[in-house]
């Protein structure tokens, strides 16, 4: 299974290094985390492909210092709402990411001027809230980032950002003609299986989890997770692509 994240060359401005080249690319996110025996136990038990931390003051999930341990084996990916650059800039060192997750009303302007002060192989992700979008939606909300991200990350509206639990129409992804790859989210749980292995999409290349594997905020149930993640990925040697 390739990584997210470890390309051979630096990711272009705007091109995904898995552009033309998404066979056999399933990424497994679990997001949410900050709590070190449980980061310790998820990326041993579990080994996801990339851990998501959450740096919204808002979130019950906020990382507020860096935990006494971090991934070393699978990506840190920073998950950021409308924040200052500079914000970003010093939890990308402080916490050695490898990707920026941006969940809030971020323009391509911020993208570009981020992308600029980043690291070249530093990997961009556009979190965007669909429910059931029609194709001309799903263009009017994804073109202006064409240009400037890696992956698009579809999931649930709500009334803040993220984490509602809730799933929305996977379905109405089918009106999404791309061309930048993009990960599922919103509402994946433990009975989300056969969902999946119905949804097909050419440009889908993982899913994200989070609060339907919680036991409290910020706490994954690791026994859940591990079942979880060993059957999708089953699903997906099946060469049954998501």
């Amino acid at each position: 299974m390739k990584s997210m994240f470890n390309s051979q060359s630096p990711v272009p401005i705007g091109k995904s290094p898995y552009k033309g080249d998404l066979e056999g690319l399933f990424i497994v996110k679990v997001c949410g985390m900050r709590e070190a025996d449980n980061i310790l136990s998820v990326e041993q038990e579990v080994s996801p492909d990339c851990m998501g931390f959450i740096f919204y003051p808002k979130s019950p999930r906020y990382v507020a210092s860096p935990p006494d341990c971090l991934p070393q084996t699978c990506d840190r990916v920073g998950v950021f709402v409308n924040a200052e650059l500079n914000f970003i800039l010093d939890r990308v060192c402080d916490y050695g990411l490898h990707a920026i997750q941006l969940h809030g009303e971020e323009s391509p302007d911020y993208i570009r001027n981020l992308r600029c002060r980043v690291p070249d192989r530093m990997v961009i992700i556009k979190a965007l809230s669909v429910f059931n979008p029609t194709s001309a939606e799903l263009e009017a909300l994804t073109a202006p980032y064409i240009s400037c991200v890696d992956f698009f990350l579809f999931d649930t509206p709500s009334t803040g950002y993220g984490g509602s639990g809730k799933a929305f129409q996977w379905s109405a992804l089918q009106n999404y003609r791309g061309p930048v790859p993009f990960i599922l989210s919103g509402g994946i749980g433990p009975d989300s299986l056969e969902a999946l292995r119905a949804f097909r999409h050419p440009l889908c290349v993982g899913i994200d989890l989070n609060s339907r594997f919680e036991t409290e905020p910020a706490v994954k149930d690791v026994a859940l997770l591990r079942d979880f993640i060993r059957s999708f990925r089953s699903i997906c040697n099946s060469n049954i692509k998501i």
